[in-house]
């Protein structure tokens, strides 16, 4: 997510593909057709990152007492019908705290905090959701008609610096984590800070092994390009970007290189498309850009969260800029594609993390969107459910697979 705060012509498609036809008149909505509703239902759609539980913690302590997700929560981009229309077989929920709780000492504690609310979550809705744990999970728990929740801990603040707190965020259910969200730790860097470890130390290869052995993906949102080559080096698992978009379209340092799109392919990894349109559009990417640089000097000037997080709604009101369309996520899926291949991408919307999307994927139920684009682009239905969830599946199971060689190893 893009807790600082709390278009472009068609690229060609790789081999294989039909030739694009021209992208719709700007302002012309996207219709759903039968043929593609009918694609959509039968995939298993897995969005690699949705930021409810944090939303849920600001607005309701968390305690579900003044939230049911079984009835319509427009403050939130995800409430439960709107996620069945969107046929979300498997979501991965973000255990999220903010950066500031490291430098206090107490991020584990939160995260802790975060990781409960999305066991309730589960808890309390067990009609929608069931907890999986791996892919055996997401296969059988969709079978039910129920969507398949994991947990993802957005930042390697969390476990500050012990294995044992990852060990036991894996026994709680984690089965991803960024290594860094938006401040450098000493051991890995961030895209959006200065840098530390410059790329990984000893000790973030550790890291990066130890999750390897637990069948943790190791996910490189928001981590510098020099942090993603050196995890992608030091991996013997296929890593995921759970949220990041591609800089060939978008410039912006949590987009993922062309360069590093092609070691994703050689480690096997998904790079699963964010639908924040500052990092989406050209002209959002350097808007946020700035936004980046101008939050660090924000933080120092205002230390208290609640009255820096009101100076950079300010600043970014004031230096507003195009939100794009579902073409625009599709552009982006076409340049990993292009650059590392169709079994390489995969979605990662940033929902409820976020404070600008595309025209049209204002919210959970919208994925069919996608669908119909890709299909107007020329992919078939069996690329399209590569892209929907299909990739992230292969990866997750590989990881799995390379876990159990590693514990039989020791």
């Amino acid at each position: 997510m893009p807790r600082l705060l709390p278009a472009i012509f068609l690229l060609p498609l790789a081999a294989g593909l039909a030739a694009q036809p021209p992208k719709p008149a700007p302002g012309k909505d996207v219709v759903v057709s039968p043929e593609a509703a009918a694609v959509h239902r039968e995939a298993l759609l897995i969005d690699g990152h949705n930021d409810l539980p944090w939303e849920l913690r600001e607005k309701d302590g968390p305690s579900f007492r003044n939230i049911d997700l079984t009835r319509p929560q427009k403050q939130f981009h995800t409430d439960i019908e709107r996620l069945k229309k969107g046929n979300v077989g498997a979501q991965f929920w973000s255990a999220y705290v903010p950066t500031s709780f490291g430098r206090r000492g107490e991020a584990i504690k939160a995260t802790l905090e975060q990781i409960d609310v999305i066991h309730e979550m589960v808890r309390r809705y067990p009609d929608a959701f069931e907890l999986a744990l791996g892919t055996a999970d997401i296969t059988r728990i969709r079978k039910t008609g129920r969507i398949a929740s994991l947990i993802g801990v957005e930042g390697g603040h969390s476990i500050e610096n012990s294995l044992a707190v990852l060990r036991n965020y894996h026994r709680l259910g984690v089965r991803y984590m960024t290594l860094t969200h938006s401040e450098s730790l000493d051991w890995a860097d961030s895209c959006s800070d200065a840098p530390k470890a410059n790329g990984l130390t000893a000790f973030g290869e550790e890291v990066v092994l130890e999750m390897n052995r637990l069948g943790m993906l190791v996910d490189l949102s928001h981590v510098s390009p020099a942090t993603m080559k050196a995890a992608l080096k030091a991996t013997k698992a296929p890593v995921i970007f759970s949220h990041s978009s591609a800089r060939g379209v978008a410039d912006h340092p949590r987009n993922v290189p062309d360069d590093v799109l092609k070691l994703v392919k050689e480690n096997g990894g998904v790079v699963m498309v964010n639908f924040y349109s500052g990092f989406l559009v050209p002209e959002g990417a350097r808007a946020t850009q700035k936004m980046f640089e101008m939050a660090r000097e924000l933080k120092k000037k205002y230390p208290d969260e609640a009255k820096y997080r009101e100076a950079i709604r300010a600043w970014a009101k004031e230096n507003d800029y195009p939100p794009g369309d579902v073409h625009t996520i599709v552009d982006h899926i076409d340049h990993v594609v292009k650059v590392a291949g169709v079994d390489y991408v995969g979605l990662g919307s940033d929902f409820d993390g976020v404070p600008k999307l595309p025209r049209q994927m204002s919210d959970v139920s919208c994925y069919p969107l996608i669908t119909q684009v890709l299909l107007d682009r020329g992919y078939t239905k069996d690329q399209v459910h590569k892209v929907l969830g299909g990739n992230l599946m292969r990866a997750f199971a590989e990881a799995e697979k390379v876990s159990e060689a590693m514990r039989g190893a020791k």
